[in-house]
């Protein structure tokens, strides 16, 4: 079983950056310390009054304090972004990282992004297909040649290329059935989101291996998933705690348009949400989830979130530490 740490970065708009940053570095070190494999970063843009650091800049500021884990973003918003620099910055990251990256990439779904960004969002699942294709000629081979729909390359040849070979792994998000099999047809794997309920992710491991099969590929990949977790004291210690800052949090997915994150019915039924949606409890009630998830998906690879803005770090600290005793 592989546990990692999956975070946003995000902090509360009277919080001190430095402070934030600080403190991160201090949870990846904690988690590294603790046994777990893996980091991901998410990514947005314009996510105020929330604050939030770029991706691709953090992961090389965290490389040396994650030495030997697997860091990558998650997810890189591709289709609103140019896949050149998004290869070259991968591939400058793997080094690095000692070769260790692994591109998580998205399509996106906040309007005002695109529209920052210069971007029609409806172009963004060509722009993230050809995006991808790109990215991996860049990584592979010495000269490339492309004339696409979104982007053109005469005798582009890369300044950088992966440590890793023949290349870092690809994975993709996404929560709706055509972004599930898209992962299944371009990617290495799926990333499954926080936001996803344990149900609906059984199922949606289902559509991604029978697309795999349809398309000939192996259908025996174990895909990652992304979860809220928080083991407390105890169960009354997890909930009490988590309640404020997952609450917090959730209504700003909503405000944003993330699938699943309806705010009202989270707040009104937090207790069935976090049971159908978290792993937050104590270290058997969350041991036996995680078991039990792992079991029913196949996965042997899960990206913890353990802190959300609001959250004190001694408890943060605490949880990861709490979570590294379920690595076996």
């Amino acid at each position: 079983m592989r546990i990692g740490m999956f975070t946003a970065s995000q902090w509360q708009a009277d919080e001190d950056p430095k402070v934030v940053l600080a403190n991160l570095r201090q949870q990846v070190q904690a988690a590294r310390k603790n046994g777990f494999s893996s980091l991901l970063l998410g990514q947005h843009v314009l996510s105020g009054p929330m604050g939030m650091f770029q991706t691709n800049p953090l992961l090389g500021q965290l490389a040396d304090d994650a030495a030997g884990m697997q860091i990558g973003p998650g997810v890189l918003l591709l289709s609103m972004m140019n896949p050149v620099l998004a290869a070259e910055e991968g591939a400058t990251i793997d080094w690095l990282s000692g070769g260790n990256y692994v591109l998580a990439a998205g399509l996106g779904y906040r309007g005002e992004e695109f529209e920052a960004m210069g971007v029609d969002i409806k172009s963004r699942v060509g722009r993230l297909s050809e995006g991808l294709e790109i990215i991996k000629r860049l990584w592979t081979e010495d000269v490339v040649n492309h004339d696409g729909r979104y982007f053109q390359l005469t005798d582009a040849r890369p300044g950088v290329r992966p440590q890793q070979q023949p290349r870092p792994p690809i994975w993709l998000g996404g929560d709706v059935e055509g972004a599930i099999r898209r992962a299944a047809r371009l990617a290495d794997a799926w990333l499954a989101a926080p936001t996803m309920s344990f149900t609906r992710l059984n199922e949606c491991i289902g559509i991604f291996r029978d697309e795999r099969r349809q398309a000939g590929l192996d259908d025996n990949v174990k895909c990652p998933i992304v979860r809220e977790c928080f083991i407390g004291r105890d169960g009354s210690h997890a909930r009490e705690v988590s309640r404020g800052p997952l609450l917090a949090k959730y209504a700003a997915y909503a405000s944003w348009g993330q699938e699943g994150a309806a705010a009202g019915d989270f707040e009104t039924a937090f207790d069935d949400f976090v049971a159908t949606h978290f792993m937050v409890g104590d270290a058997i009630e969350v041991r036996d989830q995680l078991q039990q998830c792992a079991e029913e998906t196949g996965s042997d690879h899960f990206l913890m979130r353990m802190h959300w803005p609001g959250l004190d770090q001694d408890e943060v600290l605490a949880n990861i530490e709490r979570i590294g005793k379920l690595i076996t």
